[in-house]
């Protein structure tokens, strides 16, 4: 059987450059558009049997209309195909509100055909897939509130750690039920022990719920697709099952920049090792990332310049220069001349990091216990060379004030 295998489509992450005048759509909501009509075409063109998308087509639990619009036409492309579908629920996709409709609810709303949505963890046989030759455990994203809820507890760690031994012990049981005729693939939106983050993360660690390794990695598993972390890895190198995070579709933030984007392609058979392809999304945008540190005043844009690309190189890129330099020197860094330069990037971001001079040091001998607040604030105004530090001394001495 042929599985295509995406995920972390987030097609609403508008947050960067300007609007398409054509469409009125932004344009890097287009970038994720091109890349999500890549993989639906790769789907009519492979001749797939089964599409799984494993979570978080948005990045907002509350798409905008116009977002929807375009996210189901390109799934409806696929039930009109007859091309089975599965779409997970992800942590971008559901509301933390109990009773909140999530954000792919119109596919289950409508029954939409050869479409299912899963929502809830469950096993689904093959009489519930089309009667195709497969089983699917699925582990859609579970929010805190569900988690607390079902529980009972009222410590976040006590319940994360419940659940997952609630989780495992269901999946072990899932597992015993499904026919052994047949391969059995796992899909969850999650993190696994051992997987490794990108640079930038849009959900804090602490609020994963974190399969371990073993659990994912059983070997009666014939694939694991997977979603949630938006570096591309097979969590299982070398081995049986894959345990396979396709990543983003597109660069989400600067932590990507050096990471291709993918889908896959997984060929599953009961009783064969499962063979899969990485199929790289090309045309992605380009996110470029520099850093510069002035450690002379003189010919400042002429050096920042030679920090950037060429012009060709950062054509329609999104760019981002980060400049450390002694705070007195501000003055030199023309950002107009800079814009100027970079005129041909999609968008330029400038981060100034002006640095203060070194810690503050007492003189020797002289106790911080005998300085007074004031005092020792005063010396740090000096120190830093403070412009305006008669008015700030004289409010810090009001807050002193009204304290005592």
């Amino acid at each position: 059987m042929k599985l295509l295998h995406f995920a972390d489509a987030h097609i609403d992450m508008a947050n960067y450059g300007r609007h398409d005048p054509e469409t009125g759509l932004p344009v890097r909501v287009l970038d994720f558009l091109k890349s999500l009509d890549t993989i639906v075409d790769t789907a009519f063109s492979e001749k797939v049997d089964m599409v799984i998308f494993a979570g978080d087509a948005y990045k907002d639990r509350s798409p905008a209309p116009t977002f929807q619009r375009e996210w189901d036409k390109r799934i409806m492309r696929l039930s009109q195909a007859k091309i089975p579908t599965l779409l997970l629920i992800g942590n971008h996709d559901i509301s933390p509100a109990t009773g909140r409709a999530h954000a792919l609810q119109e596919f289950k709303t409508l029954q939409v055909p050869f479409v299912k949505v899963l929502d809830a963890p469950c096993l689904l046989k093959s009489e519930g897939l089309w009667d195709l030759p497969v089983q699917v455990i699925a582990m859609p994203w579970i929010s805190r509130s569900g988690l607390m809820a079902e529980t009972g507890e009222t410590d976040s760690t006590q319940a994360f750690s419940r659940i997952e031994e609630n989780m495992g012990r269901r999946i072990t049981d899932w597992i015993e039920k499904c026919d052994p005729s047949l391969p059995i693939i796992l899909t969850a939106h999650a993190s696994i022990e051992g997987a490794k983050f990108g640079g930038e993360r849009l959900v804090m660690l602490g609020n994963d719920l974190v399969l371990s390794g073993s659990l994912v990695r059983n070997q009666k598993f014939s694939y694991v697709a997977m979603g949630h972390i938006h570096k591309p890895q097979d969590v299982n190198e070398g081995y049986q099952p894959p345990v396979i995070y396709p990543g983003s579709i597109e660069r989400v933030d600067f932590g990507e920049v050096k990471e291709d984007r993918f889908f896959v392609i997984a060929n599953v058979e009961k009783g064969e090792d499962t063979k899969f392809e990485w199929r790289e999304l090309k045309g992605v945008r380009k996110f470029i990332d520099r850093r510069a540190i002035l450690k002379s005043s003189e010919n400042v844009i002429e050096f920042l310049k030679d920090a950037l690309p060429k012009p060709k190189e950062m054509s329609e890129a999104i760019l981002r220069l980060v400049v450390e330099y002694p705070r007195e020197w501000d003055s030199l860094i023309d950002e107009s001349a800079l814009r100027k330069y970079t005129e041909g990037t999609f968008e330029f971001h400038l981060v100034k990091k002006p640095q203060s001079e070194s810690r503050v040091r007492i003189p020797e001998g002289q106790l911080v216990s005998s300085l007074s607040p004031l005092d020792l604030l005063e010396q740090y105004f000096d120190a830093a060379k403070v412009t305006n530090a008669g008015e700030l001394k004289k409010l810090a001495q009001e807050i002193i004030s009204e304290e005592n």
